[in-house]
């Protein structure tokens, strides 16, 4: 099945090599504002599902342009495919970007690959097997000290993404590390983690396959993965935080207060804090949040919504890092 799905990959990033010698003659179709795909995504996704269909025709199919339109509905086999993440990044010529494709077996990640078009780089993992780069075996960074380590996030970018939250969240963990980066491209930010590269990641807004092969990378690379507050069902969560052991605690106990599944007093000094910062003090892009007032602590639960932050006459604070 790993062979299967590395043949599918190659075959998706021989497709995107031949579109990126001439990126200004791909046609872009825009889903929502800054969220973009590409004739590209569609033939590399179509090839893709045509190998692996052709091999398993009674696995599933989830993938990010098609959904579940290909593949069996009720099978326990589903690959989870995203034909080139970090659209963006490649419609502007920027080479990172990847493919990624992973088989869920009853909803657990058993096989993964992220291939690097532009490097030729294939990022491998079997479940219980290990992670490797390339046929080389791969471990996650052996540092400890958060202020040692170099962490890679995503920004947020699409309308209604909390801009503010994250900034505070940003702000943080800069103030924390020794540098923060932002690719553009989640799932070989995990590869990425996985071989060393980086010790740490962090993103809110995901979808299933931005992080399913990836996933599977960094915990056959001996580190951990799971939600802004730890827990390891996040697969469908919308965030994700990763690092080697001793990196992922100290992220989480960072992050855990922005997460949506926060308990009420986290929310709430999360609330404050955006309160008390100049940022809050800006106009909200969207009218209805200008309206909105502060919501009040909610009960400590895995279902509780994201706390919006309202407008507020507090000063701003002169130490606010933002």
């Amino acid at each position: 099945m790993l062979n299967v799905a590395i043949k599918a990959a190659r075959a998706a990033g021989a497709i995107i090599n031949r579109a990126a010698l001439d990126v200004e003659a791909v046609r872009v179709s825009v889903k929502q504002t800054n969220d973009f795909v590409t004739e590209v995504d569609q033939a590399a996704e179509a090839a893709i599902i045509e190998t692996l269909l052709s091999a398993y025709p009674g696995h599933g199919i989830l993938a990010e342009e098609s959904g579940s339109e290909h593949g069996a509905k009720d099978s326990d086999y589903v690959w989870i495919i995203d034909p080139l993440d970090g659209t963006t990044n490649f419609i502007h010529g920027f080479p990172v970007y990847c493919v990624s494709i992973a088989l869920a077996v009853k909803g657990k990640v058993e096989q993964a690959v992220v291939y690097d078009p532009t490097r030729n780089d294939i990022f491998c993992a079997t479940k219980g097997r290990g992670a490797y780069m390339n046929d080389r075996r791969i471990r996650v960074a052996k540092r400890t000290r958060l202020q040692e380590c170099l962490i890679s996030t995503g920004f947020p970018y699409r309308p209604g993404d909390k801009l503010k939250a994250y900034l505070n969240m940003l702000g943080e963990v800069m103030s924390q590390t020794a540098g923060v980066r932002r690719p553009g491209a989640a799932a070989l930010d995990l590869a990425y983690v996985a071989a060393g590269f980086s010790d740490g990641f962090f993103e809110a807004n995901l979808k299933p396959w931005d992080v399913a092969a990836g996933s599977l990378l960094v915990t056959e690379a001996g580190g951990l993965i799971g939600n802004f507050t730890g827990e390891a069902d996040f697969m469908d969560h919308g965030e994700c935080v990763a690092g080697n052991p001793r990196v992922y605690g100290q992220l989480v106990a960072t992050l855990g207060k922005y997460s949506k599944f926060a308990g009420a007093g986290d929310k709430a000094v999360v609330r404050q804090a955006l309160q008390d910062t100049p940022a809050a003090q800006e106009p909200e892009e969207g009218a209805e949040d200008n309206a909105a007032p502060a919501a009040p602590a909610e009960k400590p639960t895995l279902k509780a919504k994201r706390i919006k932050a309202g407008e507020s006459a507090a000063p701003k604070a002169p130490d606010a890092p933002f």
